[in-house]
């Protein structure tokens, strides 16, 4: 039986609050120090299960790995070509940063692989990175383009020029982790800039990759050399609590060395839009990205219509904005966000639902929806086993009228680890059901 949550109003949130590291550069360190030569150290580890998940292919695939204490792992490198054949399939859980960049890398490697997961990811769409990793020369079996993903090995690949029609840091990353098999060169376009953490770390670890925003290359053939990482926090993590004290009156909150990379932020340049306080402090660069303190105190939001510019730099964030958008005066309007019908649930839909039984009035778009604000009321709502619509249902019930009973938060764990504890310590009002 899934686990559930109370939610209800507790105390304004108050105090400084360091959340877990950075997920999505926590599964690419692993990753790229398994592939690169040398030892690789990374400090501020997400302890979550997805990047757990991660870890332990890559020690099936015959890489030692250590955890010499919490947030921490020691990466022993085999090199471009020393990963040896899992004895059978490859489970990324719920992680689906870990199936759709193992799908490229795997397809470079001389032997089969498995890739399967969980319910909710096996139902995600994986179409959109096996085909252009088969116009590079892979072989990907799949039933309907979902999971198990059966990577046929020692198919030689080639670089490729290739638009995403739909903009994914995931499929793109994806590309650029076969490029580092291929031969020649192979560039990735996008319509929208999406995050750049695989094309900052491929870097860093010498691979031959240039970038700008909306476009990446990466030449074949260059061996990675090891190098120590240090994970910011993570951003989508602090969003939940950046939300949190811009609408429970009489907050202040302090969250400390968040992760600032600009294709993540742009929940911050939205709620600013929308009247919060948001101020960066103590500016900074840790394991190569940029980090800041965010001091977050209440301020009174209103509705706006969220810019285009700012969605794919937030696509992680909307559910905890739609809670913002509920919370302030009039009309929230978001379009080109048709990315959030594919994510671990229909998020557009889930949070719709969750937000009308609140008493929230929600007109779906097929790319996005408008948010009536309004006070909130109490009531049980279904998180669909989807971590960001529970994190983001939990800070609703602390403004709405009653208590909120969440269902299906079992999934928090793989982001989130201690999730309630720590907002417990802030001042959320949360407890078990």
């Amino acid at each position: 039986m899934s686990r559930a949550w109370i939610a209800s109003p507790g105390a304004p949130l108050r105090g400084e609050l360091a959340v877990p590291g950075d997920k999505s550069i926590s599964h690419r360190a692993i990753m790229l120090g398994a592939i690169a030569e040398g030892t690789t150290r990374i400090e501020g580890f997400l302890e979550g299960e997805d990047t757990r998940a991660t870890a332990a292919i890559f020690r099936r695939l015959g890489v030692r790995i250590e955890a010499p204490s919490d947030g921490v792992r020691i990466v022993r490198g085999v090199g471009l070509h020393g990963l040896q054949p899992a004895d059978g399939p490859l489970d990324c859980g719920n992680a689906g940063t870990a199936m759709r960049l193992l799908a490229g890398l795997l397809a470079g490697q001389r032997f089969d692989s498995l890739l399967v997961g969980d319910a909710s990811l096996s139902a995600r769409p994986m179409r959109r990175v096996i085909e252009p990793l088969a116009a590079m020369g892979a072989v990907i079996e799949a039933e309907d383009g979902r999971a198990p993903l059966r990577i046929r090995g020692g198919q030689p690949l080639r670089g490729i020029d290739y638009t995403l029609p739909v903009a994914s840091a995931q499929v793109k990353s994806a590309l650029l982790l076969a490029g580092l098999y291929a031969d020649g060169e192979t560039h990735v376009r996008e319509p929208h800039p999406t995050r750049d953490y695989s094309e900052r770390m491929l870097a860093a670890f010498g691979a031959s990759c240039a970038f700008v925003p909306g476009e990446a290359a990466i030449l074949g053939g260059f061996p990675l050399q090891a190098r120590d990482v240090q994970v910011p926090a993570d951003f989508s993590s602090a969003a939940f609590f950046i939300v949190a004290a811009s609408v429970v009156p009489g907050s202040e909150l302090l969250l400390r060395r968040v992760g600032m990379n600009p294709r993540r932020t742009g929940l911050l340049h939205v709620l600013r839009a929308m009247g919060a306080d948001i101020v960066a402090l103590h500016p900074g660069e840790q394991g190569g990205e940029p980090v800041a303190d965010l001091r977050v105190r209440h301020a009174p939001l209103r509705g706006i219509e969220v810019p285009a510019q700012h969605v794919p730099d937030m696509i992680d964030e909307f559910p905890a904005l739609f809670v913002a958008a509920a919370c302030a005066e009039g009309e929230t309007v978001v379009r080109g966000a048709a990315e959030l019908r594919v994510k671990e649930s229909d998020r557009i839909a889930t949070m719709a639902a969750g937000l009308r039984v609140l008493g929230i009035r929600v007109d779906e778009a097929p790319d996005g929806a408008t948010i009536t604000g309004g006070p909130l009321q109490g009531g049980e709502v279904d998180a669909h086993g989807d971590h960001r619509i529970a994190m983001s249902l939990c800070v609703a019930a602390q403004v709405a009228a009653g208590a909120v009973r969440i269902t299906d938060v079992d999934n928090v764990a793989t982001s989130f680890p201690g999730f309630d504890d720590l907002a417990r310590g802030a001042g959320f009002g949360l407890r078990a059901a």
